[in-house]
């Protein structure tokens, strides 16, 4: 059982010092390090599996001790999984975006043709409105004149009934 857990364990040093590998490895080798550290981590869980039935055949008196080093290899190798997760996921975003930012440059793009400023009915109601303005003005100016001839009226029918007076 030991070997193996030593085995296991170097295992687990190396996948580690993989994903460093991986953050720095070229775009064309990125794949090949990628399932380089699946494989190992699918040969850990392997191991695991073994260590596990191993235990179980320790003495009692080593048997938890032995138990918690399994359990701490695979606690390790699950958040080295994650992380490698975490990197597929993130690398397939970036190419993504590429992906995008390409299809983005390569296109054509071609004015709108339908595209049309609805000016005429801005240009029409404004019309009506200053046409509205003009009337309500001219209305003004009319009851003015109609006031100042109602001021004059007494006058005037006082001088006609005057003028028709004398013509009687």
């Amino acid at each position: 059982m030991e070997t193996l857990y030593h085995q296991t364990n170097k295992m687990v040093h190396e996948v580690q010092n993989g994903m460093g590998r991986l953050e720095m490895a070229a775009e064309d080798e990125v794949h090949l390090v990628e399932n380089d550290l699946q494989r190992r981590t699918e040969q850990i869980f392997s191991n695991l599996e073994r260590l596990d039935i191993l235990v179980s055949k320790e003495p009692v008196n080593r048997r938890q001790n032995a138990k918690l080093r399994v359990d701490q290899l695979r606690y390790d190798v699950q958040h080295l999984q994650a992380a490698l997760r975490n990197f597929q996921h993130k690398r397939y975003l970036r190419e993504q975006e590429d992906r995008d930012r390409e299809a983005l440059l390569t296109r054509n793009f071609a004015p709108n043709e339908d595209t049309s400023i609805m000016i005429d009915q801005a240009l029409q109601h404004n019309s009506s409105l200053h046409s509205a303005h003009r009337g309500v003005d001219d209305l003004i100016g009319s009851g003015s004149s109609i006031m100042a001839s109602l001021t004059v009226l007494p006058v005037t029918l006082k001088y006609c009934i005057c003028l028709a007076a004398q013509s009687v």
